[in-house]
């Protein structure tokens, strides 16, 4: 009997494992659903959380009723599905060898074993390659199966024999008694031939062992010893499998296709590297003391220094390997998730002029110039080319942050990142003396702070475009970029406004959505979390440490079971959007970081 299709899983019903490469989803029933390989923005090889008919997964679990819980095993990326019933108690446990040699068998691994009582388990794998769209050929060979698909081939590899099922992929079924084991392993034939030992035990528990050991010597880098040590660490573990090692590029999120809104159109791909996450991702880790990652990213950035771009000398995002293009097409044959078409690869906003970009990966180089290592003289000289056109354009409209898919606008968060450019760029010329035409910078950067004031701010607050009225979260940024003070009297208004009108039961909307007027889109979305977290810092910052705290705790408990976030939450505190998501845990790190120290402050002053 082949295995039963379920139904989709909530998007925070997943946890990931990854090896730096790319990632893998693992759902709490053992099924991975979605998983690129070799890279993160590579075809599919399971894509179920898109199309649960026709997308593909990999699922090993009990077949006794029960209940499952996950786990990552501590400080780790190693993660436990346990599957709970009254015959007793398995577990499988997933994970992706991190090896430090390019060569390594790139590979998921998963170890199943009983540890109470007896447990019958199901095995189940059924590719599905390129996203579903390439039939594929399956040979089943004893304990090896061989899924064929043009050059690509999928090796599964076992202790047990597997039987192909009638839709070309393969199963098992199996017993294992109190502490017995069975380990299987998924890689990706080199030139048709696997690279793991024959000895899949022995290969399983050595990897098993070496993975462990190195992601708990990583965390242990890690300088923060505050109040929410658990959640900062695990936002740390995840922002390090979000990059691609061979590069040092940081992807906004492994997925791509996961709605905003259930049923809506809201639904792109995140597998790329834009240059703001990235930039403020770069932060996160420096406060974390991580400084390697921060120098990775800066040689990945000085390698796009030579590559100009129509829309300036930065384009918005890259592919992990430096390349542009990210043509946007749409999978029309699959249903997307729960009925959320269409389904996109690629993002043509890559091509829009988002002139916020360069203030906050100045930002990122500043305090990388000051707290890791001075930048190169020919790094400064590209960042005067960048300085030079910002002078000459920033008076622009532009697609800004939000990537509104509608004609530019004058949204005066990108003013005010204009503005932080030119500010850290004169910070670190003044810092070491490097030559600048500081006069040029000053007089702009003042044309700038005084538009920002004039036609940004309405009289109760800034607003989301000069001349306009309605209220943006970008301005919960403004005192955290040191545009203004938290305490300076437009601020606190700002923040007034912003709690009255974006904020529900803590959780902060980027704007308000009023159809196809406010950003080019028809529909709604939920609440943006990296808002949430930018609003606990705010209040942070301003003193309110009894809100600011409330706030955050609350937010804590919208995380899903493994202190996971999407990018959004929806009215029903369900996760919406690609998942895991840089922006929101970068956020969580910069706010517990900010409280704590406010809060030790208030304690002992």
């Amino acid at each position: 009997m082949d295995d039963v299709r379920m139904a989709y899983k909530n998007i925070d019903n997943y946890g990931v494992i990854g090896d730096l490469h790319t990632v893998a989803l693992v759902g709490t029933d053992g099924s991975i659903d979605w998983c690129c390989l070799p890279r993160f923005d590579s075809p599919s090889l399971f894509c179920a959380i898109l199309d649960e008919q026709k997308g593909g997964s990999f699922r090993i679990c009990s077949t006794a009723e029960g209940r499952t819980k996950q786990m990552y095993l501590p400080d780790t990326n190693v993660l436990v599905t346990r599957f709970l019933s009254t015959d007793g108690v398995g577990e499988v446990i997933d994970f992706m060898p991190w090896h430090d040699s390019p060569h390594g068998a790139q590979a998921i691994v998963r170890i199943v074993r009983c540890v109470r009582g007896s447990v019958s388990f199901r095995l189940a794998c059924m590719p599905a390659f390129d996203y579903a769209r390439q039939p594929h050929d399956t040979t089943i060979d004893g304990t090896n199966a061989r899924f064929s698909a043009g050059a690509a081939t999928l090796v599964l590899k076992g202790t047990i024999p597997f039987e192909r099922t009638d839709n070309s992929g393969a199963r098992a079924e199996f017993v294992l008694a109190e502490n017995e084991t069975r380990s299987f392993v998924l890689e990706m034939a080199d030139e048709c031939e696997p690279k793991t030992p024959p000895d899949i035990t022995a290969y399983a528990e050595q990897v098993f062992r070496e993975t462990i050991d190195k992601w708990r010597k990583w965390a242990s880098r890690c300088s923060y010893t505050g109040r929410w040590r658990e959640m900062v660490m695990r936002s740390a573990l995840t922002l390090k499998l979000l990059i691609y090692e061979p590069t040092g590029a940081i992807v906004a999120a492994p997925t791509c296709g996961l709605p905003e809104g259930i049923g809506g159109v809201r639904n792109w791909d995140y597998r790329y590297t834009w240059i703001r996450d990235a930039a403020f991702t770069i932060y996160g880790f420096l406060q974390l003391n991580y400084y390697d990652e921060a120098a990775r990213f800066m040689d990945w950035l000085q390698c796009r220094t030579a590559e100009d771009q129509e829309t300036g000398p930065l384009q918005v995002m890259y592919r992990v390997d430096g390349s542009s293009d990210l043509k946007e097409f749409t999978l029309d044959h699959l249903e997307g998730f729960k009925g959320s078409k269409p389904v996109r690869i690629g993002n043509s906003a890559s091509g829009q002029l988002q002139l916020d970009i360069y203030g906050e990966l100045i930002d990122a180089i500043y305090l990388y110039n000051k707290y890791v290592e001075p930048i190169s003289y020919d790094f400064w000289n590209y960042l005067r080319k960048i300085t030079d056109w910002l002078c000459n354009n920033w008076q622009r409209p532009d697609n800004s942050i939000w990537e509104v898919r509608k004609s530019p606008e004058h949204f005066t968060y990108s003013k005010m990142q204009c503005w932080v450019a030119l500010d850290r760029s004169m910070r670190i010329a003044m810092k070491r003396n490097l030559p600048a035409d500081l006069e040029r910078l000053r007089l702009e950067s003042q044309k700038i702070f005084e538009t920002v004031m004039q036609q940004g701010w309405n009289g109760k607050s800034f607003v989301r475009v000069l001349g306009g009225n309605s209220i943006d979260a970008t301005s919960l940024l403004f005192p955290l970029m040191k545009f203004v003070s938290p305490n300076d009297a437009r601020m606190t208004s700002t923040l007034d406004r912003v709690l009255n009108e974006l904020v529900s039961d803590s959780l902060v909307y980027r704007y308000r959505t009023h159809g196809t007027a406010t950003d080019g889109l028809p529909g709604t979305e939920g609440t943006f979390s990296a808002c949430t977290f930018w609003l606990v810092e705010v209040l942070s910052r301003t003193g309110r440490l009894h809100e600011a705290r409330l706030i955050f705790e609350k937010m804590l408990s919208y995380s899903n079971h493994l202190g996971l976030y999407a990018e959004e939450v929806g009215s029903e505190g369900e996760a919406l959007g690609n998942f895991p998501q840089a922006f929101t845990h970068l956020g969580l790190i910069s706010a517990a970081l900010d409280l704590d120290k406010n809060l030790n402050r208030h304690r002992h002053p």
